[in-house]
């Protein structure tokens, strides 16, 4: 787990991916084509704690969805690539933007087509039912299922491993 935490402690973006980490990979079609898809709440909050610490926060997903631009915004998460079959392009173009190395990112993935990001990054980690190549490939796995808190799970061992977790409760334990 030392290993895990000094990764964890190098992180100064995380990337995750939707459907299957943020949500539990449903997609809900109704009539008229709209689509619905649900986020776990506790999920959001420690996205925006993480935040509250400096970290930034990226979203990079194969499918191209207005659930996900809605929910990106209301969490003030501004690098949202949707529609990223080569997801490698995203996080190239996020890496020479932020001017960050592979080591100082963390990508949390469920399914094949997160693999080669996950290959080059500082810190993979798989969400608890992800598909078994991908837990095979990841320095690290939730305790939590996508969208079921495994984003929570993420985003409180990152700041365990910086040291911002306990400062940063203690406005909730008063």
């Amino acid at each position: 787990m030392k290993d895990i935490l000094d990764k964890a402690a190098q992180v100064r973006l995380v990337i995750f991916d939707v459907d299957g980490v943020l949500t539990d990979g449903s997609i809900y079609i109704g009539d008229q084509g709209e689509e619905y898809k649900a986020f776990h709440s506790r999920d959001g909050l420690g996205m925006k704690m993480l935040q509250s610490t400096g970290i930034d926060l990226a979203i990079i997903t194969g499918r191209t969805s207005k659930v996900v631009e809605h929910r990106m915004a209301s969490l003030g998460i501004v690098h949202v690539f949707q529609g990223q079959l080569d997801k490698l392009a995203a996080f190239e173009q996020l890496c020479q933007n932020l001017s960050l190395n592979p080591d100082q990112i963390a990508f949390v993935g469920d399914d094949l087509i997160d693999l080669p990001v996950m290959r080059r990054v500082g810190l993979a980690i798989a969400v608890n039912d992800a598909h078994p190549l991908v837990v095979h490939h990841a320095h690290w796995h939730t305790p939590s299922r996508g969208g079921r808190g495994a984003a929570r799970d993420v985003c409180e061992l990152i700041m365990q491993a910086q040291g911002t977790w306990a400062q940063h409760i203690k406005h909730y334990e008063r």
